[in-house]
């Protein structure tokens, strides 16, 4: 069966995938500052901040310039061998904010107890204008605290909507049986691996909200128990979704770990899954624009551009060596058939037409083409 193009490439095993949006302040500040404390503390390894770039747009006489991008790239090791190569952009928002998009990919599959890249480039202080980087960009929603459905179901329905789109995030719904205490109020990232904490969108629902939530839902072919909970479907989904396999009846909002809950989450985030809208630039940007090496990296580039170089040299060595021995050989050739006319019989020859060369006859040719090709054209009648 033919592979239609709009079919996304999935992402791979050893990838980790993050977006969103810093509300307040200058985030390359923030990561600078943030970037420099994790190297200090040793972190990560080494981190480095590209040259600002920006593009530029010709309208008219003039030129306009597009919003800069700001790059950070950053490495670390995990299970002590393991290294991960990290990337994030910054991009100027549409509403004055700025979109951050984090890439990261390490030598072996991705293991979610590993550290959660976002958290190694932001600060993870639990107050303060930094806390302004973990909001989900598509539809304002926080990465790591509980998000309330509106009370508008229609609004809801749009809100879920919008949210799916694009399958950066793991959208989680819990709907509360009752009003809940402050031991209800835990998200579930709280009890997530490192890996997922920074990847998962908790929506809360009031008690009273469990019909309008259910209706909000219909497009996307998800219910949600009656106190229970839900991992919706990213569009795309993941293969190998089933609804009834990422529903929860009951979540305990006691204080306790909801087990059947980050039990789903994580069965969720193992699915195979397409690669997320705009990631495919990025994690080839990480790939092959990488500019954070090490001594021994640098060597190996080195050894791979001068291979490179000796074998560009060797082709162009060879196609010279062949173009030489083929004039050599015609040379020979048309040496050997004058030598051949010189010493046939005069007998054979007409005696008033005289031997043309192979040389001559193609002249002769060219010649007859070139004066048919100069020949004045007749004027038209429509012409003087």
């Amino acid at each position: 069966m033919p592979t239609s193009p709009s079919v996304r490439p999935m992402t791979p095993a050893t990838v980790w995938l993050a977006r969103g949006r810093h509300a307040e302040g200058a985030a390359e500040d923030v990561l600078r500052r943030s970037l420099d404390e994790r190297k200090r503390s040793r972190a990560i390894d080494d981190f480095l901040e590209l040259p600002e770039t920006e593009t530029a747009s010709e309208t008219g006489a003039e030129a306009e310039a597009a919003p800069a991008e700001r790059v950070f790239e950053a490495r670390w090791r995990v299970d002590e061998t393991v290294t991960v190569r990290a990337r994030i952009s910054v991009t100027p928002g549409p509403d004055g904010g700025q979109e951050w998009m984090l890439v990261a990919e390490a030598e072996q599959p991705w293991n979610d107890d590993w550290p959660s890249p976002a958290a190694l480039f932001w600060p993870e202080g639990p107050e303060g204008p930094d806390i302004a980087w973990d909001r989900d960009g598509a539809a304002e929603l926080s990465l790591r605290r509980i998000n309330p459905l509106p009370h508008d179901d229609k609004e809801t329905r749009r809100l879920f909507r919008n949210a799916v789109r694009g399958g950066w995030h793991i959208h989680v719904v819990v709907h509360e049986a009752m009003t809940t205490d402050e031991r209800g109020r835990l998200p579930v990232a709280r009890w997530l691996p490192p890996g997922l904490r920074h990847r998962v969108v908790e929506h809360r629902a009031a008690p009273q909200q469990h019909r309008g939530l259910n209706w909000a839902l219909r497009d996307l072919g998800v219910q949600v128990p009656r106190g229970g909970a839900a991992v919706l479907p990213g569009r795309p989904a993941p293969d190998g979704y089933e609804a009834e396999d990422f529903s929860v009846r009951a979540v305990f909002l006691d204080g306790t770990e909801p087990t059947d809950l980050v039990g789903a989450v994580r069965r969720y985030a193992a699915l195979p899954r397409p690669l997320p809208d705009g990631a495919e630039g990025a994690l080839t940007a990480l790939r092959e624009d990488w500019h954070l090496l090490n001594l021994e990296e640098e060597l190996e580039r080195q050894r791979g551009l001068v291979a490179m170089y000796a074998e560009a040299l060797e082709a162009m060595t060879k196609s010279r060596d062949l173009y030489r021995e083929a004039a050599e050989r015609a040379h020979e050739a048309l040496v050997a058939y004058q030598e051949s006319a010189e010493a046939a019989p005069e007998r054979q020859r007409p005696s008033d037409t005289p031997l043309a060369s192979p040389l001559q006859q193609l002249t002769r040719t060219f010649e007859r083409f070139k004066g048919k090709s100069q020949r004045p054209v007749a004027p038209s009648r429509d012409e003087g």
